[in-house]
């Protein structure tokens, strides 16, 4: 059972305080106040659990005409970065966990992941594309460090040759795997798409808490790039009268790092996300909440949030128009990669099934160790 909890205090380290009930479970609490008002004491930061889940199936698949990808890989379900705009957070609510705090501390690891992947590659009949590693939650949030369970996928997609695109915003992506991006990249078999929201750290560590600094996403721009692994930086998302204005400045310093591609995606409030960011700006930019949410709705036909093909990532009106207008305009000034897609296009030819399967008992790599 999860508490409703806006008492609009902060904890240090996490996204949000709040734990809003999940709506697919009928029976909820409401924190009241009974008169034993202890002041303004910090709240103690919870705990991460980290717990195993068995899956069925390891790919998910989408015919969205506004992604440029059919099928993607999650590691891990909830996300310990805490990011308060995360589009991910209203799918802890099929678990009766809330999308609030839950969600940041209460995470789950596919343990079996790099094995089904390896049996959905070998089917008869798969035909291979980009998959998106990390397109909900990111693959190298804190607890890849333990469980490892990205790295897995990695070494079954490099021994299929089998195409990816990473979608990150975490420090540890460039450590102990570029043995396996860095020939991957320069195989045109991956690619890396780094998330960067704002050029500010103090503005990071309410939004993004537990990400990587504004520096250390660049840096690791800077690294695999140089290393033949061509990489992206995405602006997103943009919110409103918050980070919009850091627009062209993230793009310049991204180019500059090495970024061949961007894109962006304007604020997306979807679920229990609309009552969440609200809290957020309530804690931290109480005076200008009012303008952001109304220009929120400008661009998202008078809703907090608009979830049509077509709109849903770029929204539509004045501001959004502006915004795209900016944005188009940086890219080719900056020489970024041109109109329609500004996507990197991987090999999909490469393709091949081992003769022998890597995993033969469980979970485990037979040949990587």
């Amino acid at each position: 059972m999860s508490v409703s909890n806006s008492s609009g205090k902060a904890i240090k380290g996490r996204g949000t305080a709040a734990q809003p009930a999940p709506r697919f479970l009928h029976s909820q609490k409401e924190v009241t106040s009974d008169g034993w008002d202890l002041g303004e004491e910090e709240i103690r930061a919870p705990q991460t659990t980290v717990l195993p889940e068995s899956a069925k199936t390891i790919l998910s698949w989408n015919d969205s005409p506004d992604i440029g990808f059919d099928r993607s890989l999650n590691p891990y379900r909830g996300c310990e970065h805490g990011c308060i705009y995360c589009y991910a957070r209203p799918s802890h609510a099929y678990m009766d966990l809330s999308p609030g705090l839950d969600f940041e501390t209460r995470l789950f690891y596919k343990k079996d992941a790099a094995a089904l992947l390896e049996k959905t590659l070998r089917a008869p009949g798969y035909r291979p594309a980009m998959v998106s590693l990390g397109a909900n939650t990111d693959p190298y949030q804190p607890i890849e460090r333990t469980h490892r369970v990205t790295r897995d996928l990695l070494q079954v997609l490099s021994a299929y040759r089998h195409p990816v695109g990473i979608v990150s915003k975490g420090a540890a992506l460039t450590g102990r795997d570029m043995d396996l991006l860095v020939p991957m990249g320069r195989q045109g078999l991956a690619m890396v798409a780094i998330s960067i929201t704002s050029l500010r750290n103090e503005l990071k560590r309410t939004l993004e808490p537990r990400t990587a600094s504004p520096a250390a996403r660049l840096k690791i721009i800077r690294e695999l790039s140089d290393a033949g692994v061509p990489t992206m930086v995405m602006v997103s998302p943009i919110i409103p009268f918050i980070n919009d204005s850091e627009l062209e400045s993230i793009l310049e310093a991204a180019r500059e790092a090495g970024a061949i591609a961007a894109s962006y995606i304007l604020l997306r409030l979807p679920h229990e996300i609309k009552q969440l960011f609200r809290d957020w700006l309530d804690t931290h930019h109480r005076l200008k909440a009012d303008h952001v949410m109304s220009l929120i709705r400008q661009s998202r036909g008078g809703r907090d949030y608009d979830s049509s093909f077509g709109k849903r990532h770029r929204g539509e009106g004045a501001f959004a128009e502006l915004i795209n207008k900016r944005f188009e305009t940086s890219c080719r000034r900056l020489g970024f990669q041109t109109a329609p897609s500004r996507r990197i296009l991987l090999d999909n030819s490469q393709f091949r099934v081992p003769l022998n399967p890597l995993f033969e008992q469980g979970p485990q790599l037979g040949l990587f160790g």
